[in-house]
Protein backbone atom coordinates (compact mmCIF):
# COMPACT_ATOMS: atom_id res chain seq x y z
CA UNK A 1 0.00 0.00 0.00
CA UNK A 2 1.34 3.43 -0.98
CA UNK A 3 1.49 6.35 1.49
CA UNK A 4 0.83 9.85 -0.09
CA UNK A 5 0.11 13.56 1.86
CA UNK A 6 -3.18 15.16 1.37
CA UNK A 7 -4.89 17.70 3.35
CA UNK A 8 -7.66 16.00 5.69
CA UNK A 9 -10.76 17.84 6.34
CA UNK A 10 -11.01 15.76 9.25
CA UNK A 11 -7.98 16.38 11.02
CA UNK A 12 -7.67 20.05 9.18
CA UNK A 13 -4.19 19.60 7.91
CA UNK A 14 -2.12 17.49 5.53
CA UNK A 15 -1.42 14.51 6.64
CA UNK A 16 -0.21 10.67 5.23
CA UNK A 17 -2.45 8.44 3.66
CA UNK A 18 -2.88 5.29 2.47
CA UNK A 19 -4.45 4.08 -0.51
CA UNK A 20 -6.69 0.72 -0.01
CA UNK A 21 -8.34 -1.22 -2.91
CA UNK A 22 -12.18 -2.13 -2.30
CA UNK A 23 -15.30 -3.34 -4.12
CA UNK A 24 -17.50 -0.34 -4.98
CA UNK A 25 -20.82 0.43 -6.68
CA UNK A 26 -22.50 3.48 -8.54
CA UNK A 27 -25.18 4.34 -10.39
CA UNK A 28 -24.76 5.34 -13.79
CA UNK A 29 -27.23 6.10 -16.37
CA UNK A 30 -29.68 4.46 -14.16
CA UNK A 31 -27.86 1.01 -13.64
CA UNK A 32 -25.87 0.23 -10.64
CA UNK A 33 -22.53 -1.11 -11.57
CA UNK A 34 -19.76 -2.62 -9.65
CA UNK A 35 -15.87 -2.03 -9.90
CA UNK A 36 -13.05 -2.17 -8.08
CA UNK A 37 -11.81 1.33 -6.99
CA UNK A 38 -9.54 2.93 -4.21
CA UNK A 39 -10.17 4.50 -0.67
CA UNK A 40 -7.99 7.02 0.80
CA UNK A 41 -7.61 6.66 4.34
CA UNK A 42 -5.71 9.12 6.88
CA UNK A 43 -3.17 7.70 8.80
CA UNK A 44 -4.15 9.72 12.03
CA UNK A 45 -7.58 9.52 12.19
CA UNK A 46 -8.61 6.86 10.40
CA UNK A 47 -10.93 8.62 8.27
CA UNK A 48 -11.78 8.13 4.09
CA UNK A 49 -10.52 11.36 2.90
CA UNK A 50 -10.82 12.69 -0.35
CA UNK A 51 -7.88 12.85 -2.64
CA UNK A 52 -8.71 14.21 -6.39
CA UNK A 53 -6.60 11.62 -8.59
CA UNK A 54 -8.36 8.89 -6.28
CA UNK A 55 -11.79 10.33 -7.62
CA UNK A 56 -10.50 10.76 -10.84
CA UNK A 57 -9.61 6.70 -10.87
CA UNK A 58 -12.92 5.45 -9.55
CA UNK A 59 -14.87 7.25 -12.34
CA UNK A 60 -12.02 5.63 -14.77
CA UNK A 61 -13.13 2.46 -13.20
CA UNK A 62 -16.86 2.99 -13.09
CA UNK A 63 -16.58 4.07 -16.95
CA UNK A 64 -14.40 1.18 -18.14
CA UNK A 65 -17.40 -1.19 -16.11
CA UNK A 66 -20.33 0.74 -18.24
CA UNK A 67 -18.20 0.04 -21.43
CA UNK A 68 -17.42 -3.46 -20.39
CA UNK A 69 -20.90 -4.20 -19.92
CA UNK A 70 -22.52 -2.22 -22.73
CA UNK A 71 -20.31 -3.46 -25.10
CA UNK A 72 -18.69 -0.24 -25.97
CA UNK A 73 -15.07 -0.22 -26.88
CA UNK A 74 -12.21 0.51 -23.75
CA UNK A 75 -10.98 3.81 -24.45
CA UNK A 76 -7.06 2.53 -24.40
CA UNK A 77 -8.41 0.34 -27.25
CA UNK A 78 -9.36 4.07 -28.96
CA UNK A 79 -6.15 5.40 -27.95
CA UNK A 80 -4.36 3.08 -29.88
CA UNK A 81 -6.14 3.40 -33.16
CA UNK A 82 -4.45 6.23 -34.08
CA UNK A 83 -1.03 5.35 -33.62
CA UNK A 84 -1.71 1.40 -34.82
CA UNK A 85 -2.80 3.13 -38.47
CA UNK A 86 -0.42 6.10 -37.80
CA UNK A 87 -3.44 8.44 -38.44
CA UNK A 88 -3.99 11.74 -36.94
CA UNK A 89 -7.28 12.26 -35.11
CA UNK A 90 -8.89 14.46 -37.54
CA UNK A 91 -7.90 13.25 -40.34
CA UNK A 92 -9.36 9.38 -38.88
CA UNK A 93 -12.92 11.48 -38.26
CA UNK A 94 -12.61 13.02 -41.95
CA UNK A 95 -11.98 9.46 -43.08
CA UNK A 96 -15.30 8.00 -41.51
CA UNK A 97 -17.35 10.47 -42.27
CA UNK A 98 -17.69 12.10 -38.78
CA UNK A 99 -17.56 15.64 -37.73
CA UNK A 100 -13.96 16.79 -37.71
CA UNK A 101 -13.93 17.17 -33.88
CA UNK A 102 -15.63 13.69 -32.94
CA UNK A 103 -12.77 10.82 -32.52
CA UNK A 104 -11.09 13.71 -30.76
CA UNK A 105 -13.69 13.61 -28.08
CA UNK A 106 -13.67 9.83 -27.98
CA UNK A 107 -10.05 9.90 -27.52
CA UNK A 108 -10.26 12.17 -24.11
CA UNK A 109 -12.96 10.08 -22.29
CA UNK A 110 -16.25 11.32 -24.01
CA UNK A 111 -18.31 7.73 -24.76
CA UNK A 112 -18.88 6.94 -28.03
CA UNK A 113 -22.53 5.68 -29.32
CA UNK A 114 -23.00 1.58 -29.70
CA UNK A 115 -23.05 2.73 -33.26
CA UNK A 116 -19.83 4.32 -33.41
CA UNK A 117 -18.30 1.67 -30.49
CA UNK A 118 -18.77 -0.72 -32.88
CA UNK A 119 -17.22 0.48 -35.84
CA UNK A 120 -14.03 1.68 -33.79
CA UNK A 121 -14.16 -1.60 -32.26
CA UNK A 122 -13.99 -3.70 -35.49
CA UNK A 123 -11.55 -0.84 -37.00
CA UNK A 124 -8.96 -2.07 -33.78
CA UNK A 125 -9.37 -5.54 -34.30
CA UNK A 126 -9.39 -5.37 -38.03
CA UNK A 127 -6.87 -3.81 -40.03
CA UNK A 128 -8.59 -5.49 -43.00
CA UNK A 129 -11.56 -3.13 -42.26
CA UNK A 130 -9.91 -0.09 -41.42
CA UNK A 131 -8.15 -0.80 -45.05
CA UNK A 132 -11.45 -0.84 -46.71
CA UNK A 133 -12.26 2.38 -45.55
CA UNK A 134 -8.69 4.13 -45.59
CA UNK A 135 -9.08 3.28 -49.74
CA UNK A 136 -12.78 4.13 -50.69
CA UNK A 137 -12.83 7.42 -48.37
CA UNK A 138 -8.91 8.96 -48.99
CA UNK A 139 -10.68 11.70 -51.03
CA UNK A 140 -11.90 12.86 -47.70
CA UNK A 141 -8.28 13.52 -46.36
CA UNK A 142 -6.61 16.49 -46.73
CA UNK A 143 -3.14 15.42 -47.74
CA UNK A 144 -2.45 13.05 -50.04
CA UNK A 145 0.88 11.89 -46.95
CA UNK A 146 -1.43 11.52 -44.76
CA UNK A 147 -3.24 8.33 -47.16
CA UNK A 148 0.56 7.47 -47.73
CA UNK A 149 1.43 7.06 -44.08
CA UNK A 150 -1.56 5.44 -42.82
CA UNK A 151 -1.72 2.99 -45.83
CA UNK A 152 2.19 1.69 -45.35
CA UNK A 153 1.19 1.11 -41.73
CA UNK A 154 -1.94 -0.52 -42.42
CA UNK A 155 0.06 -3.10 -44.92
CA UNK A 156 2.57 -3.91 -42.62
CA UNK A 157 0.15 -4.83 -39.75
CA UNK A 158 -1.41 -6.98 -42.42
CA UNK A 159 1.79 -8.51 -43.41
CA UNK A 160 2.25 -9.71 -39.58
CA UNK A 161 -0.88 -11.18 -38.93
CA UNK A 162 -0.38 -14.57 -38.79
CA UNK A 163 -3.01 -17.21 -38.45
CA UNK A 164 -4.81 -17.78 -41.86
CA UNK A 165 -8.36 -18.03 -42.59
CA UNK A 166 -8.03 -21.70 -42.89
CA UNK A 167 -6.58 -22.33 -39.61
CA UNK A 168 -9.06 -19.99 -38.44
CA UNK A 169 -11.66 -22.74 -37.80
CA UNK A 170 -8.88 -24.30 -35.75
CA UNK A 171 -8.26 -21.83 -33.34
CA UNK A 172 -12.45 -21.07 -32.93
CA UNK A 173 -12.80 -24.88 -32.21
CA UNK A 174 -10.05 -24.98 -29.60
CA UNK A 175 -11.60 -21.86 -28.16
CA UNK A 176 -14.88 -23.85 -28.00
CA UNK A 177 -13.25 -27.28 -26.69
CA UNK A 178 -11.69 -25.06 -23.86
CA UNK A 179 -14.23 -23.42 -23.09
CA UNK A 180 -17.42 -25.87 -22.69
CA UNK A 181 -17.78 -28.31 -20.44
CA UNK A 182 -18.31 -31.48 -21.44
CA UNK A 183 -18.82 -30.69 -25.08
CA UNK A 184 -19.59 -33.48 -27.44
CA UNK A 185 -18.12 -33.48 -31.51
CA UNK A 186 -21.97 -33.22 -31.98
CA UNK A 187 -22.36 -29.58 -30.04
CA UNK A 188 -19.16 -28.11 -31.14
CA UNK A 189 -20.03 -28.38 -35.05
CA UNK A 190 -23.41 -26.71 -34.40
CA UNK A 191 -21.51 -24.02 -32.03
CA UNK A 192 -19.34 -23.55 -34.88
CA UNK A 193 -22.46 -22.86 -37.38
CA UNK A 194 -23.51 -20.15 -34.65
CA UNK A 195 -20.74 -18.81 -34.62
CA UNK A 196 -20.32 -18.61 -37.99
CA UNK A 197 -23.98 -17.13 -38.57
CA UNK A 198 -24.29 -14.72 -35.97
CA UNK A 199 -20.37 -13.14 -36.68
CA UNK A 200 -21.28 -11.90 -39.91
CA UNK A 201 -24.71 -11.02 -38.79
CA UNK A 202 -22.74 -8.82 -36.50
CA UNK A 203 -19.43 -7.65 -38.98
CA UNK A 204 -20.95 -8.40 -42.65
CA UNK A 205 -17.78 -10.87 -42.79
CA UNK A 206 -17.80 -14.64 -42.15
CA UNK A 207 -15.10 -16.07 -39.30
CA UNK A 208 -13.66 -17.98 -41.02
CA UNK A 209 -13.75 -19.59 -44.87
CA UNK A 210 -14.32 -23.55 -44.37
CA UNK A 211 -18.42 -24.41 -45.60
CA UNK A 212 -20.26 -26.84 -43.76
CA UNK A 213 -22.23 -30.10 -45.20
CA UNK A 214 -25.56 -30.86 -44.86
CA UNK A 215 -25.62 -33.94 -43.07
CA UNK A 216 -28.27 -36.16 -41.50
CA UNK A 217 -27.56 -34.61 -37.65
CA UNK A 218 -27.22 -30.72 -39.40
CA UNK A 219 -24.47 -28.99 -40.12
CA UNK A 220 -21.00 -30.53 -40.15
CA UNK A 221 -17.65 -28.96 -41.30
CA UNK A 222 -16.14 -32.02 -42.57
CA UNK A 223 -12.32 -31.76 -41.25
CA UNK A 224 -13.37 -31.35 -38.26
CA UNK A 225 -15.39 -33.94 -37.84
CA UNK A 226 -12.62 -36.12 -38.47
CA UNK A 227 -10.11 -34.67 -36.34
CA UNK A 228 -12.62 -35.38 -33.31
CA UNK A 229 -14.33 -38.56 -35.12
CA UNK A 230 -13.07 -40.89 -32.19
CA UNK A 231 -14.71 -39.03 -29.56
CA UNK A 232 -18.18 -40.05 -30.89
CA UNK A 233 -20.71 -39.36 -28.37
CA UNK A 234 -18.37 -38.94 -25.67
CA UNK A 235 -17.01 -34.97 -24.11
CA UNK A 236 -14.00 -33.62 -25.18
CA UNK A 237 -11.22 -32.27 -24.09
CA UNK A 238 -7.75 -29.95 -25.01
CA UNK A 239 -4.77 -31.95 -23.74
CA UNK A 240 -2.96 -28.75 -22.83
CA UNK A 241 -3.52 -25.16 -21.53
CA UNK A 242 -3.95 -22.88 -24.40
CA UNK A 243 -3.46 -18.98 -22.91
CA UNK A 244 -3.26 -17.44 -26.48
CA UNK A 245 -5.81 -18.17 -29.38
CA UNK A 246 -4.76 -15.39 -31.40
CA UNK A 247 -9.04 -14.05 -31.25
CA UNK A 248 -9.94 -10.36 -31.67
CA UNK A 249 -11.93 -8.75 -28.97
CA UNK A 250 -15.04 -8.84 -31.95
CA UNK A 251 -14.81 -12.48 -31.97
CA UNK A 252 -14.25 -13.16 -28.73
CA UNK A 253 -17.38 -11.78 -27.82
CA UNK A 254 -19.58 -13.09 -30.50
CA UNK A 255 -18.19 -16.35 -29.68
CA UNK A 256 -18.58 -16.05 -25.84
CA UNK A 257 -21.64 -15.15 -26.10
CA UNK A 258 -22.63 -18.16 -28.45
CA UNK A 259 -21.21 -20.24 -25.76
CA UNK A 260 -23.17 -18.62 -23.06
CA UNK A 261 -26.61 -18.79 -25.38
CA UNK A 262 -26.02 -22.49 -27.04
CA UNK A 263 -23.58 -24.56 -24.86
CA UNK A 264 -26.10 -24.91 -22.96
CA UNK A 265 -28.30 -27.33 -24.85
CA UNK A 266 -27.29 -30.68 -25.30
CA UNK A 267 -25.91 -31.37 -29.05
CA UNK A 268 -28.81 -33.14 -29.94
CA UNK A 269 -30.61 -30.03 -28.77
CA UNK A 270 -28.48 -27.68 -31.05
CA UNK A 271 -29.37 -30.63 -34.17
CA UNK A 272 -32.89 -29.72 -33.55
CA UNK A 273 -32.55 -26.21 -33.80
CA UNK A 274 -30.71 -26.40 -37.21
CA UNK A 275 -33.47 -28.68 -38.45
CA UNK A 276 -36.04 -26.06 -38.38
CA UNK A 277 -33.91 -23.31 -39.93
CA UNK A 278 -33.47 -22.06 -43.45
CA UNK A 279 -29.55 -22.96 -44.42
CA UNK A 280 -30.10 -27.05 -43.47
CA UNK A 281 -33.47 -27.24 -44.65
CA UNK A 282 -32.84 -25.69 -48.25
CA UNK A 283 -29.56 -27.14 -48.79
CA UNK A 284 -31.04 -30.74 -47.90
CA UNK A 285 -34.08 -30.09 -49.95
CA UNK A 286 -36.44 -33.09 -50.61
CA UNK A 287 -33.59 -35.64 -49.86
CA UNK A 288 -35.08 -38.42 -47.14
CA UNK A 289 -34.43 -38.15 -43.48
CA UNK A 290 -32.07 -40.60 -43.26
CA UNK A 291 -30.40 -39.86 -46.29
CA UNK A 292 -26.56 -38.68 -46.03
CA UNK A 293 -25.15 -36.07 -48.03
CA UNK A 294 -22.37 -34.29 -48.73
CA UNK A 295 -23.83 -31.25 -50.13
CA UNK A 296 -22.47 -28.10 -48.90
CA UNK A 297 -24.38 -24.93 -47.37
CA UNK A 298 -23.40 -21.97 -48.69
CA UNK A 299 -22.17 -19.68 -46.63
CA UNK A 300 -24.87 -17.03 -48.66
CA UNK A 301 -27.60 -19.27 -47.00
CA UNK A 302 -26.11 -18.66 -43.59
CA UNK A 303 -25.12 -14.96 -43.62
CA UNK A 304 -28.84 -14.17 -45.24
CA UNK A 305 -30.49 -16.37 -42.42
CA UNK A 306 -28.47 -14.90 -39.76
CA UNK A 307 -28.82 -11.10 -40.43
CA UNK A 308 -32.44 -11.93 -41.09
CA UNK A 309 -32.30 -13.12 -37.45
CA UNK A 310 -30.70 -10.49 -36.04
CA UNK A 311 -32.84 -7.64 -37.18
CA UNK A 312 -36.20 -9.36 -36.43
CA UNK A 313 -34.94 -9.74 -32.88
CA UNK A 314 -34.01 -6.57 -33.06
CA UNK A 315 -30.56 -7.57 -31.27
CA UNK A 316 -28.40 -4.47 -30.71
CA UNK A 317 -25.30 -6.92 -29.26
CA UNK A 318 -24.36 -10.05 -29.17
CA UNK A 319 -25.80 -10.61 -26.00
CA UNK A 320 -29.04 -10.55 -27.64
CA UNK A 321 -28.21 -13.64 -29.19
CA UNK A 322 -30.22 -15.84 -25.74
CA UNK A 323 -33.34 -14.04 -27.51
CA UNK A 324 -32.86 -16.48 -30.54
CA UNK A 325 -31.60 -19.26 -28.52
CA UNK A 326 -34.62 -19.53 -26.17
CA UNK A 327 -36.71 -18.53 -28.85
CA UNK A 328 -35.91 -21.96 -30.85
CA UNK A 329 -35.96 -24.14 -27.60
CA UNK A 330 -39.32 -22.88 -27.30
CA UNK A 331 -40.10 -23.71 -30.99
CA UNK A 332 -38.87 -27.12 -30.49
CA UNK A 333 -40.51 -27.82 -27.40
CA UNK A 334 -44.04 -26.82 -28.70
Amino acid sequence: MDMKTTFCEHCRKDVLYTEKNELMNAELKGEIYNYYGKLAVCNECNNEIFVNDINDYNLEQLYNEFRKQNNIISLTNIMEIPEKYNIGKRPLSLLLGWGEQTFSRYYDGDMPTQQYSAILQRIYDEPSFYLSILESNKEKLKSKSAYEKSKLATDKLLETQNVSNGEKIDVVGNYLVSKCEDITPLALQKLLYYVQGFYYAFTNQFIFEENCEAWIHGPVYRDIYFKYKEYKFDPMGISEVIDNFNLTVSEKAIIDSVIKNLSCYSGKVLEAFTHAETPWLETRGDLPIAASSDRQIEKRLIGDYFSAVKEKTNMLNPSDIGVYSKKMFEQISM
